[in-house]
């Protein structure tokens, strides 16, 4: 229609007995009005005019979770991909007695802002440390930050969260929900806020074996647990825990349903978008192929795998594992920013499921042959036993391996340490390791399909420039590849493990797999000796057992003749 372009709204109106729709028409994009919920899903034109970086120029943005491993990945690609941005707020806690000016000099000295440092140096001075704390009221803000956040702050992208499965209630909730609720209360009063982006998991609805990108309610209401939770003691919650739970497999999953409901509630007064992520791990090409923090979830599994200290797994080999490198994660997140500041409707809450299985899937048996044959290739310097593990689908097979290969060993270990007068170590190690274990078989013992078509849509509709600069389509993530990097990346920059080690460790290997053979050979040698040396008396049992219920089969059989014969 003469090369403009229109919207039509389809809204519903609840005082209409018949629902009758109401037609809209405004200028500039397509909404679709069949949600179930009676929100109304904006889908901006089919190509953007402006590019990313265009989108963040002159912008200041504040960013909670920042210190934390998907927060340094987005600060590093916002200065280097986004270099008219004009400030960006890290909210930072003093930690371990280091104060936050202190922790702002070493987080920028960080490996992942090499490349920044190297080439875009000034732009560092666009780091404006704000000092302040989730746990804290107002986020423990000074007047001055405070006043200089709702004055400056066009964007804010809240990634803090507390993603321990294994947290007590009490801290889950004052992180995930009440954190959120402080940094919600803080956005109100911006007065040029132009996009709210809660990082949130795919997982926050576990109970759902199918996730939409809309919203789902909370099992409960958010505000009433809170207040809760400040009210009870400790051992009141644990008492009443599993039954807020409900199906829910930990207090993650279960803060983060209910965050996400508070942030819905919120419709109308903050332009939001929620991003739901499912696993997170090792970047996949940038800041560095295979760069990566800490050691939970498949990390851990990966560096206790490869070091030969787990051995088994309860899992489901046929069904499909899902997660995100961290760099595809927040080039997602980045550009949903760039989305939501472009939909001016408060109303809406956009939705976005980041995951990779429903358009790239891998089983979790495929992952396991692919890392075991990296690891062969490229193992760790430091092993306890040759890395030979494997996952069972049987969790008593797998309880029965537990003890056998994962304990047994522990306690010989440590028997000997305390022998040699040495700390014992691995019964504790192995103990942690199976608490994790036993948190983690519940996201791999079970399937989900995640519907991602908002973040296919969006990535659809960038330019060709934004896709190859932030990119985030799965389909290019190469497994194999993938998790050749996030192995060597795990030795490098978590295990500190230099890429010159490599020969040594793979002699460590050799002997480990020779020790490792003989063991098993001398094990089977054991058992067939057992066995032949009491043949005779397994022989001997087996027919002894026959005999006894021979001849209880006999009498039995008597009896009931006996019986018949006195009825007739």
């Amino acid at each position: 229609m003469g090369g403009e372009s229109f919207l039509f709204v389809c809204r519903t109106r609840d005082d209409y007995p018949m629902k009758l729709p109401v037609i809209l028409v405004e200028g500039g994009c397509i909404t679709d009005p069949t949600m179930d919920d009676g929100r109304i899903m904006t889908m901006l034109p089919e190509a953007t005019t402006t590019s990313i970086a265009e989108s963040y120029a002159g912008r200041s943005i504040f960013i909670t979770g920042a210190t934390g491993f998907m927060g340094k990945i987005m600060v590093e690609k916002l200065l280097r991909e986004c270099g008219e941005i004009q400030c960006i707020y890290l909210l930072i806690r003093a930690k371990k007695g280091i104060d936050p000016v202190q922790r702002k000099e070493e987080y920028v000295k960080n490996i992942v802002f090499d490349h920044v440092r190297e080439k875009y140096g000034d732009r560092l001075a666009k780091i404006r440390l704000i000092r302040g704390d989730i746990l804290s009221e107002g986020l423990g803000l000074s007047e001055e930050d405070h006043r200089e956040l709702i004055d400056n702050v066009e964007m804010v992208f809240h990634c803090a969260a507390n993603v321990r499965f294994d947290q007590h209630i009490r801290q889950a909730v004052d992180i995930n929900l009440n954190g959120t609720i402080r940094v919600l209360t803080l956005a109100e009063k911006m007065r040029n806020l132009v996009a709210f982006v809660h990082v949130s998991t795919s997982y926050c609805q576990c109970n759902e074996a199918v996730l939409e990108e809309k919203h789902y309610p909370a099992p409960q209401n958010p505000e009433g647990i809170s207040k809760m939770v400040s009210l009870l003691d400790d051992d009141i919650l644990d008492l009443i825990t599993p039954r807020l739970l409900n199906n829910l497999p930990n207090t993650y999953a279960y803060t983060k349903a209910l965050t996400e409901d508070m942030v819905y509630q919120h419709r109308g007064k903050l332009p939001i978008a929620i991003a739901r992520p499912s696993i997170v791990t090792a970047a996949m090409k940038e800041p560095l192929p295979g760069w990566g923090e800490g050691t939970n979830g498949p990390t851990g599994l990966l560096i206790g795998a490869g070091r030969g200290v787990i051995r088994s797994m309860h899992c489901n080999a046929e069904y499909l594992a899902d997660f995100m490198p961290v760099d595809l994660t927040m080039n997602a997140i980045i550009a949903i920013g760039t989305e939501r500041m472009r939909n001016t409707r408060k109303d809406d809450v956009m939705y976005y499921n980041l995951a990779s299985s429903s358009e790239n899937p891998i089983s979790w048996g495929e992952v396991l042959e692919m890392g075991r044959s990296v690891l062969n290739e490229n193992p760790f310097c430091f092993a306890l036993w040759y890395p030979d593990g494997s996952i069972k689908s049987n969790y008593f097979y797998h309880l029965l391996c537990v003890i056998f290969f994962h304990y047994l060993p522990a306690y010989l270990i440590d028997f000997l340490l305390v022998l040699l007068r040495r700390k014992p170590f691995l019964v504790k190690v192995q103990r942690r390791i199976s608490a994790g274990l036993t948190i983690l078989q519940y996201y791999t013992t079970k399937e989900w399909i995640f519907r991602c078509d908002n973040a296919k849509s969006l990535y659809q509709r960038l330019s060709h420039d934004d896709q190859k600069r932030f990119y985030f389509d799965v389909n290019e993530i190469n497994y194999q590849t993938y998790l050749r990097d996030f192995i060597l990346g795990a030795r490098q920059y978590i295990l500190k493990e230099a890429p010159e080690t490599l020969p040594q460790a793979r002699k460590l290997l050799r002997k480990l797999y020779i020790m490792d053979k003989i063991v098993q050979i001398g094990l089977y040698a054991f058992g067939l000796w057992l066995f032949w040396t009491y043949l005779e008396v397994i022989t001997g049992s087996i027919q002894f057992v026959f005999d006894t219920a021979i001849v209880g089969l006999r009498g039995s059989t008597a009896s009931t003749t006996g019986t018949i014969r006195q009825g007739l």
